[in-house]
């Protein structure tokens, strides 16, 4: 039996990178690209110069500008920015068979809403089956092919199982849970928390304060998910702790670069300005700081990480309101 053919809607550094990796396994692959550049770029010269510098696509890839084309395939990827996600599956909805399984690879909660995106998903493409491809993993070490592992979450134990058999390779390594709250919590909040790692290196703040920082932003994390109905098993693991450690310790990571650049004293708008790529932490923030709220959790660190990207309060302020905090027993 053929293995199911994937489409993957959104040619940036993630989607490009998936799109090379699951060729190389030796799957149907079709990339979709809005700029009809891109789609020349990468079927003339298997490159994107622009996301993926210095990046040898594979000869299989298909590249197209036809999203019909790219949503006629068993499997869909949307690899587009969270806060597109909506907009994205309303699109592709009068294009989807029923029965498609349709995989999130953006990490991100709704800012509008607040929701988590697949439940974006069971909004606007009810007919679908909806999993979440979430972990640490940078599309630069992907695209050269080295080791990686990811959480895929979906409530359906057997398409699990087929998507991680259809998606998962030697290098790209899948763990399959029906914990999709955990996964897209884990996904969601530690792109906010980057940021604030990200800050205290751009303030030279010392190594001892960054782990201080991760260590107290990992607590935060698992206070939301577990009030949020995440298994802890699922925040200790990949798209939790993993994704905050590699998030929160590299530069090569939007969020945390982002975060140094504030913490240098360079402004939000001056730094969005600069880049072709999206920051999610920057918009999933006042979603976080906002659920928190409501639910009556105790989340400074991302709370301050809401305040700095909204303007209502400098770096400093931010980090001497956090310092001044009362003292308490660690949990």
């Amino acid at each position: 039996m053929n293995a199911p053919r994937i489409g993957i809607i959104g040619a940036g550094s993630f989607g490009t990178a998936l799109a090379e990796t699951f060729c190389r396994a030796g799957r149907d692959v079709v990339l979709y690209a809005r700029n009809p550049a891109t789609v020349a770029e990468i079927s003339e010269r298997r490159t994107n110069a622009v996301y993926l510098p210095g990046a040898v696509l594979h000869p299989s890839l298909s590249a197209t500008g036809e999203l019909a084309v790219a949503t006629a395939r068993e499997i869909v990827v949307l690899a587009v920015p969270a806060q597109q996600v909506r907009a994205t599956a309303a699109m592709v909805r009068p294009l989807l068979a029923h029965g498609t399984s349709v995989v999130v690879a953006a990490k991100g909660l709704e800012q509008a809403s607040g929701k988590r995106l697949s439940a974006v998903l069971a909004e606007e493409l009810p007919e679908t089956h909806a999993a979440i491809l979430s972990g640490p993993s940078f599309a630069a070490d992907i695209v050269r092919g080295l080791p990686t592992a990811l959480s895929l979450a979906t409530s359906d134990p057997a398409r699990g199982e087929m998507l991680v058999a259809t998606l998962a390779s030697r290098p790209f390594r899948l763990y399959r849970t029906t914990d999709v709250t955990g996964v897209e919590l884990g996904g969601a909040v530690k792109n906010v928390l980057a940021i604030a790692a990200g800050i205290v290196e751009g303030k030279g703040l010392g190594a001892s304060a960054h782990a201080a920082l991760v260590t107290r932003s990992f607590a935060e994390l698992c206070r939301f998910g577990e009030a949020l109905g995440a298994r802890p098993e699922t925040l200790r693991g990949l798209s939790g702790l993993g994704d905050l450690l590699l998030t929160s310790g590299s530069p090569q990571s939007r969020n945390m670069s982002l975060g140094r650049d504030l913490g240098r004293g360079r402004s939000l708008a001056d730094i969005l300005a600069g880049r072709h790529t999206v920051s999610e932490g920057v918009y999933t923030a006042a979603a976080v700081a906002k659920l928190a709220r409501d639910d009556g959790l105790d989340m400074p660190v991302s709370s301050a990480v809401a305040a700095i990207v909204t303007g209502r309060l400098s770096v400093d302020a931010a980090i001497d309101a956090l310092l001044a905090r009362p003292l308490k027993a660690e949990d």
